[in-house]
């Protein structure tokens, strides 16, 4: 049971206090008949809740996938900076959004979002492993023993050991590099180690879920019911 203004908050139907206006003016119901108390508790489940006839599809849990554009932050809120909530519906917002991991702002792709904490934290959880596929552009000559080197667990610049990952040369200083991990600017500082500087990152996919290329960039989808469990499978 819950209350039906955490119910119509959470779906995107306002704040509080317009949730309690709109049950004032007749304008929500259960199983039909007017609801004037907005501290009504409901089942979800069990009770049909309608706001003026619309029949409210609640969901306790959402899990999207977003094309990441570049020059966005990979935050809820930021000041100075457009951010990935900032692409959603008001919905995603009221329901408590939040990104699984971050990308860095020029940084492009496959970025998941939830309300899911549980969900998140076994996709992010360094034990669990979770594989991140990039493919990164480059300038720089390649290392000989470039693969040896990734596979072996590259050293960054501060001394901070890497897991071992995986790259392959897709064509000339484009890669892709596969990951286990998600240190900060990861990607980025493990080609530094072996002189090649990245000039754009694209994330293609989070353990078994890739990337909808259908999506343009800043546009996103939910995952299908049987989709949800990809990330957390490996590659």
């Amino acid at each position: 049971m819950m209350r039906i203004d955490k119910l119509l908050g959470h779906s995107g139907y306002g704040t509080r206090r317009e949730i309690k206006a709109l049950c004032r003016h007749g304008d929500v119901t259960v199983n039909g008949a007017a609801c004037t108390d907005s501290g009504v508790k409901v089942d979800p489940a069990a009770d049909t809740v309608a706001v003026r006839g619309e029949v409210v599809q609640y969901r306790e849990f959402y899990y999207l996938m977003l094309n990441k554009p570049a020059g966005v932050v990979t935050a809820t809120e930021d000041k100075r900076s457009e951010t990935v909530l900032d692409l959603l519906p008001p919905l995603f917002r009221a329901a408590r959004l939040f990104p699984v991991g971050r990308l860095d702002k020029d940084t492009t792709g496959l970025l998941l979002l939830t309300n899911d904490g549980a969900w998140a934290h076994n996709i992010i959880t360094p034990k669990n492993s979770v594989t991140k596929v990039y493919v990164a552009e480059t300038e720089g000559d390649v290392p000989a023993d470039l693969n040896e080197r990734f596979a072996a667990g590259i050293i960054l610049a501060d001394g901070l050991q890497c897991l071992p990952a995986a790259i392959r040369q897709i064509r000339e200083n484009t890669f892709e590099i596969t990951v286990c991990e998600g240190k900060f600017h990861q990607v980025k500082r493990m080609c530094a180690a072996v002189d090649l500087h990245v000039t754009a990152l694209h994330r293609r996919s989070v353990g078994a879920l890739a990337l909808d290329e259908s999506l343009a960039p800043g546009a996103y989808r939910m995952l299908a019911d049987k989709e949800v469990i990809l990330p957390l499978l490996g590659q």
